[in-house]
């Protein structure tokens, strides 16, 4: 029988991007990258382990934002297209690279990979959320989400009901799509404040997941620091991220990415090649990454060396076991000392496994296979289980906090992003008078319709990824445009509400643009 447990929890999300008024755009490539790196790869794995009937669990948050996109027809057409076009370019660098063999095989690797993605997604018919649901079915994993839009909670706090609302509206959506209420939410940034399990417990919530300092300032002195659950007054159960494997998997310096064996994410023939030659492949003229990439880390100068697949895959494998080694040999300890079961949490960004870390999926492989077959003193396991098999836990109430640098909010609340914030609160007072106003649904359709596009630009404005883009400069100025549009949309709705003139023509394209959440309601701001 195991002496512990260790629990993987990949948090799938993306903010929402979606442009049906142009023709191709930019920031929809992250959606499509994510696809063909991401989810694809570990659907791919999680498939093969199942017919081969290998024991491991693992948990995985599906935001509603990024479902939203994966249900939506005109980005699954776009990201088809997309997909042709990497298969086209693979041809090419086949035909490019005959008298190179190296290279050749890498290009003929490539156009394996984007033909075996290619496969898989129109055996589902373009909609990955069934391949999910079915795994979750089958006890592969276990499906969890998060807020709606991803919405920062602790710094929406000030008006409750802008937080009851990411929540509920999430949570809705996903049922809609999955056919049930998960069990746990992932907390957007591991934002947590105290009275935030109470709106969780309400919504059928029983755990979510939050930074380690947020579990050890608790008000109570946790006994087991964060390897047991720490049960809330309400009952809703909170795990702690485990340091350790954290930084042993997610640090590029100290952790296994950096590895030089492993691919370079910064070497793309999308910005190695000619323009003419790649043109027809970038963004209408923006070089960007095509997920062709032919070179490995190698160390700290711009020389590189090429990729050697196999080479990383066996890197891989090493890395694996010394990650598996140190979780068996912190358990082993850690059993003798508790009197209750441990529990080693690992939470992840799921993009970290094939996007930026390109061999991330065949590590996690590895890693559940090893487990399975190389010890018995540790078990894979999903929150759920293991709060079934252990339901007694001390109670306490977490200290407010977020992961993050500092730990305390500063990536998303700072001198570059303080002006957010006061729109956000002066949306969200403003939705809350709609609401009551009309706390009765109104007889006018166009009002009713008005209002609940008016919750959908809120939400939007609410994400958290538009002030982390913007502190890390990265796309800046999409970021802020996403922010003051969403916020100028709400106002013009508001107004048209407010004087019961709806501009129908108006509103048709504001709904055509941001269709998420097909059945979100203003009500939910009483």
């Amino acid at each position: 029988m195991a002496k512990g447990y260790l629990a993987f929890v990949l948090h799938a999300h993306l903010p929402y991007v979606r442009h049906p008024e142009y023709d191709q755009f930019l920031e929809e490539r992250w959606l499509f990258e994510a696809i063909t790196e991401t989810y694809i790869p570990l659907i791919k794995i999680f498939d093969r382990l199942q017919e081969e009937r290998v024991t491991g669990k693992l948990t995985l948050s599906i935001s509603p934002s990024l479902l939203a996109m994966l249900e939506d027809t005109l980005l699954m057409e776009r990201y088809a297209l997309h997909l042709s076009k990497l298969i086209e370019l693979s041809e090419r660098e086949l035909a490019r690279t005959q008298n190179e063999p190296h290279f050749h095989y890498l290009a003929g690797t490539y156009h394996n990979l984007f033909r075996e993605t290619q496969a898989v997604f129109e055996r589902c018919g373009g909609r990955l959320a069934l391949v999910f649901k079915r795994l979750h079915a089958m006890g592969a994993l276990e499906l969890i989400t998060t807020a709606a839009t991803h919405g920062l909670l602790p710094l929406l706090s000030p008006q409750p009901k802008a937080v009851i609302a990411q929540i509920k509206t999430g949570l809705e959506y996903f049922q809609s799509v999955f056919d049930f209420r998960p069990a746990g939410l992932w907390l957007p940034e591991c934002g947590y404040y105290p009275g935030l399990e109470e709106i969780l417990g309400r919504e059928g919530i029983r755990f979510f997941i939050m930074e380690s300092h947020g579990i050890e300032h608790a008000s109570t002195t946790p006994f087991y620091g964060v390897y047991a659950p720490l049960y809330t007054p309400c009952g809703v159960a909170a795990f702690g991220r485990d340091q350790g494997s954290a930084k042993q998997v997610w640090s590029a310096r100290e952790g296994f990415p950096g590895h030089p064996d492993y691919r370079e994410f910064y070497r793309d023939i999308g910005h190695d090649f000619e323009l003419d030659y790649i043109h027809p492949y970038i963004a209408d003229g923006v070089r960007v990454d095509t997920g062709i990439k032919y070179y490995r880390i190698t160390g700290p100068t711009a020389w590189k060396e090429p990729y050697h697949p196999e080479v990383a895959k066996e890197r891989a494998a090493q890395h694996a076991g010394e990650f598996l080694y140190q979780r068996v040999s912190h358990i082993e300890y850690l059993a003798s000392t508790m009197e209750v079961a441990p529990i080693v949490v690992a939470p992840f960004d799921a993009e970290l496994f094939g996007h930026w870390w390109f061999e991330g999926p065949k590590w996690l492989d590895f890693v559940i296979r090893k487990a399975a077959f190389d010890q018995d003193t540790l078990e894979l396991i999903t929150l759920s289980e293991y709060l079934d098999r252990h339901p007694v836990h001390q109670v306490g109430v977490p200290a407010t906090s977020t992961w993050g640098h500092k730990g305390y909010f500063e990536g998303w609340l700072n001198g570059k992003t303080d002006w957010i914030y006061p729109l956000l609160y002066e949306c969200a007072a403003r939705m809350e008078k709609l609401a009551q106003r009309y706390r009765q649904k109104p007889k006018n359709p166009l009002i009713w319709r008005a209002l609940n596009q008016a919750l959908r630009e809120l939400l939007l404005a609410q994400s958290s990824d538009w002030p982390f883009i913007i502190n890390n400069e990265t796309s800046t100025q999409y970021a802020i445009r996403r922010v003051k549009d969403h916020v100028a949309r709400f106002f013009a709705l508001a107004q048209m509400i407010e004087k019961e003139t709806i501009d129908e023509e108006i509103l048709i394209a504001l709904e055509s643009m941001d269709n998420l959440f097909p059945q979100a309601d203003y009500q939910v701001f009483l």
